[in-house]
């Protein structure tokens, strides 16, 4: 197979969310599988919408999840490459003048549904003599420019759908051009499809109906249509629309959250799919699993308790080499024995500032008032040297001397050395406290 050519092409109008990061996933994992190329385009004919602030944002968000690309180029310095394209295609007699307001279309398409026919333009602008145009501009009116389409079936064989077939007589001819001369989204891709040797488009199953125009208006100027693969869309874990919510869902907000980057590609990368849902370690194990033929046909259902899940996972399996240099970022020079010690217990990476708190800081034991006189006895009983063993012989006497058993024995220990009535096995804490700190804080003072 030719190595693939992809393209991952986000607008700079808003941040990077769950939904185009998943298109960028999937673009990326099967081009890098294949050893191919991943081309950013950034869609920005909207000039008015698109910011500079956004696209490096976007860039940014890309770079942080390891989403790395081999070349980037903007369309809004291509508008030169789009007016020739549009110029070829009037050549051709393949791009045409309509007049209509949005109003007049809106009744054209009301009318159909009355008459039972498909809401589609009826392509009044192909039969409007010079006389007709002329009497428009006099009016004001500027012409917006659709494509003319064939009218028969366009078929392509969709590495997600099978084969697929869009009766291009059923749907209107697309407007490429809108009346004050900026392009729609339709035009610029395919060009640059062309331009850039696109040979696989990967993009989300909304796009499906568009792939039978975008088929016909590529092969009017000359290229050969890529492979297609549109996945199922993604929707929130109730199957409602996530649209309301991608606010709270964008990279910059998960960021902010704590949320590791491997923690979004896994879930991102295997919801929807034949594969189970769990944290990879790294984005070459994820892309070694990659495969349409494991993409379903439902939605993906994103959760963001879901994502939490793999989050604290993916943290629990983190070896200390790559701990390392964030914890010493944090300031934590505990070593890798803390490290092993508390990763099971973080939901987030700055959740190791808490345990590092709790084993470095003075602090005073958390006793309740009737575990007071216990707590003191079982400072006397500690001995000064700790050993992996010792937790359990001294728990054991301590149950023997007070009958206490159970949880009455185990809570007001862990409560008066951590402060916490949940976390890492006390053996291994009561090693990294140390006797006089141990024995501080059971009496209540500073330790």
């Amino acid at each position: 197979m030719t190595k693939p050519i992809v393209r991952f092409a986000p607008s700079p109008t808003g941040k990077l969310h769950v939904g185009n990061v998943r298109t960028a996933l999937m673009n990326w994992l099967f081009a890098r599988e294949a050893g191919g190329t991943m081309i950013l385009r950034v869609d920005d004919t909207d000039l008015e919408r698109s910011t500079k602030a956004y696209e490096q944002g976007l860039k940014d968000d890309l770079e942080w999840l390891g989403l790395t690309w081999d070349s980037t180029f903007n369309q809004s310095d291509r508008f030169d490459r789009y007016d020739a394209a549009a110029e070829k295609l009037r050549e051709a007699g393949l791009l045409y003048a309509c007049y209509e307001t949005s109003e007049e279309l809106d009744r054209q398409r009301k009318l159909a549904r009355a008459q039972g026919k498909p809401p589609t333009y009826n392509r009044a602008g192909l039969s409007l003599t010079d006389a007709q145009k002329n009497d428009y501009r006099r009016e004001g009116r500027l012409p917006h420019w659709r494509f003319k389409l064939s009218g028969n079936p366009v078929v392509w064989d969709d590495m997600v759908r099978g084969e697929q077939s869009i009766d291009t007589s059923s749907i209107s001819d697309p407007v490429l051009i809108r009346a004050d001369g900026t392009y729609l989204y339709t035009l610029p891709s395919v060009v640059d499809d062309i331009d850039e040797g696109i040979t696989h488009i990967i993009r989300g199953e909304d796009h499906v109906t568009n792939s039978g125009a975008q088929i016909e208006i590529l092969k009017a100027l000359g290229g050969t249509p890529p492979q297609f693969a549109h996945t199922p869309l993604l929707v929130a874990a109730d199957g409602s629309a996530l649209s309301k919510r991608l606010g709270s869902l964008s990279m910059d907000e998960l960021r902010t959250q704590g949320i590791e980057p491997m923690a979004i590609c896994s879930l991102l990368g295997k919801i929807g799919t034949s594969d189970p849902v769990e944290a990879r370690p790294d984005l070459d194990t994820l892309k070694s699993e990659f495969s349409f033929s494991k993409i379903g046909r439902a939605p993906a259902r994103f959760s963001e308790d879901e994502l939490a899940l793999v989050n604290a996972k993916f943290l629990h399996d983190m070896p200390y080499a790559q701990a390392k240099p964030r914890l010493e970022a944090l300031g934590i020079e505990n070593g890798e024995d803390f490290w092993v010690l508390v990763r099971a217990n973080l939901e987030k990476f700055n959740d190791s500032v808490g345990w590092a708190t709790m084993f470095n800081a003075p602090m005073s034991g958390q006793i309740a008032d009737e575990d007071f006189d216990f707590c003191t006895a079982a400072a006397a009983g500690l001995p000064d040297k700790i050993t992996a063993e010792t937790w359990s012989e001294w728990t054991g006497k301590l149950k023997e001397a007070t009958g206490r058993k159970g949880k009455t024995l185990f809570m007001p220990l862990r409560l008066a050395l951590t402060g916490r009535a949940r976390g890492p096995a006390m053996d291994q804490v009561l090693v990294m406290l140390g006797s006089e700190k141990a024995k501080a804080r059971l009496k209540g003072e500073v330790g």
